[in-house]
């Protein structure tokens, strides 16, 4: 039964097997599973318990939609079936849900986590396994005393990479213990400025971090299953980025962007990521590949462009002469405008409200405010997601550098998110034709 067409039993409406919704797919029938554990497809067991069966027309449903997404034969733009993010006009969502609800909702991690697996497991915190964070650690401490926090990180990863023998085993179990270990090892390998013990887990573990800003975080539910550190990534985040203690409303803010900055369709450093998990990369070099495409001012060092610039408004105490120079140069407007977006980025929206609530931000909000609104007088740009980062990182003491950092971890998780979509398609597909420009051949030996 399992391989043969069946009836549903209620109405005749037809379903079909595992091998059948498959091939109707175009996928492996491991990715037809995929889909289901995304709320993609609903599954129903077989007659006999013998495998499972899908509704012909909610597979033909699907087939189409990824149809429409596919490169078409003879060329054109590269498309790329997923079903992580969709951005629609001036909202963005993460497998169908509004990103600024799940931003107030829950932490990172337990986006993150059910962004991989489609399932919401409340109060889950990643743990560094210490075999790695003692690697990446030492990696990042035989650095230059100049380097930044994307050298760092991009150390780290490499070295937590050599610190895994079992690195190459892409199964999804693999995948998703490498994404909960690799993402704390990223953070906790950057010094902390706080002055404080820079090992969470050392004698006594989570209770030696600061307990400021913990209320409203911990977890009321029991911890059956859950890793044992209670302290969010984002207040572990908090004190590499800033000497400031942390205030309730702060770490709000400060996850929300991790939250938001997870994923936004195929960006640059996430078609990369695709790029070497098609080539079967392991899960490191896959973040690698994005880390390399992250690192430029067009991507995730504009917040820091933004952030330079914020501080120009307060010091001189007026928009109007930093906007005009700008312009002047032939500049864009730092954290203004999104090619996606017609109106405001709705990132952007979901972080000024939330910084309402932050008093010490509210002199950066208004030279924020004061920034779109001066602009607006000669061109119709709304504020992104990088302004309003930027407010955070100004108003809370944190240098230039720190919402590069703060997208270069949330974004990893959605490198994985993406990493283990491509680990279920065709290996190497991703393989677009270059077009010929040079000197027609033949030509004499040079």
């Amino acid at each position: 039964m399992a391989d043969h067409e069946t009836d549903s039993g209620d109405g005749g409406t037809r379903r079909l097997s595992t091998r059948e919704a498959a091939e109707r797919l175009g996928v492996k029938p491991e990715t037809v599973y995929a889909y289901v554990s995304r709320g993609q497809l609903t599954s129903r067991r077989a007659p006999g318990g013998r495998g499972s069966t899908f509704d012909a027309k909610e597979v033909d449903a699907l087939a189409r939609r990824a149809a429409r997404r596919e490169p078409p034969a003879s060329g054109g733009d590269l498309a790329i079936r997923t079903g992580i993010t969709l951005i629609d006009k001036d909202h963005c969502y993460y497998r169908g849900v509004d990103t600024a609800e799940l931003a107030d909702h829950y932490g990172y991690e337990e986006v993150a986590d059910w962004l991989w697996t489609g399932t919401l497991r409340p109060g889950i915190r990643f743990t560094a396994p210490d075999e790695a964070l003692d690697a990446a650690r030492q990696a990042v401490a035989a650095l230059p005393a100049h380097s930044g926090p994307m050298d760092r990180l991009r150390v780290a990863v490499v070295a937590a990479a050599a610190a895994d023998p079992l690195r190459f085993d892409l199964s999804e179990d693999a995948v998703l213990d490498t994404a909960r270990a690799l993402i704390p090892v990223l953070v906790e390998a950057l010094p902390r400025l706080d002055g404080r013990e820079s090992r969470e887990g050392q004698e006594g573990g989570a209770g030696r971090e600061s307990r400021e800003g913990r209320q409203g975080w911990e977890s009321s539910v029991g911890r059956e299953g859950r890793a044992t550190d209670p302290i969010p990534l984002a207040h572990r985040l908090w004190s590499r980025l800033t000497p400031e203690p942390p205030d309730e409303a702060s770490l709000h803010v400060l996850n929300a962007a991790l939250v938001l900055l997870i994923d936004h369709d195929l960006a640059s450093s996430t078609l990369a990521a695709r790029v070497a998990a098609s080539a079967r990369a392991h899960p490191y070099a896959v973040v690698s590949a994005g880390f390399g495409a992250l690192d430029g001012p067009l991507h995730g060092a504009a917040s820091g462009l933004a952030h330079r610039m914020l501080l120009e408004v307060l010091e001189r105490g007026s928009a109007a002469a930093v906007v005009a120079d700008h312009l002047r140069a032939g500049h864009r407007v730092p954290g203004l405008g999104h090619r996606l977006y017609p109106g405001e980025d709705p990132r952007a929206r979901a972080l000024f409200r939330l910084l309402e609530d932050v008093p010490q931000a509210a002199t950066a909000l208004r030279a924020a405010r004061d920034v779109a609104a001066t602009t607006a007088r000669h061109t119709p740009l709304h504020p992104n997601v990088d302004l309003a980062l930027s407010v955070l990182t100004v108003s809370t003491g944190m240098a230039t550098e720190a919402g590069e950092t703060v997208f270069a971890v949330a974004r990893t998780a959605g490198w994985i998110a993406h990493a283990l979509e491509e680990y279920q398609e065709h290996p190497m597909r991703i393989r677009p034709s270059g077009h010929y420009q040079g000197p027609r051949p033949p030509r004499p030996l040079p």
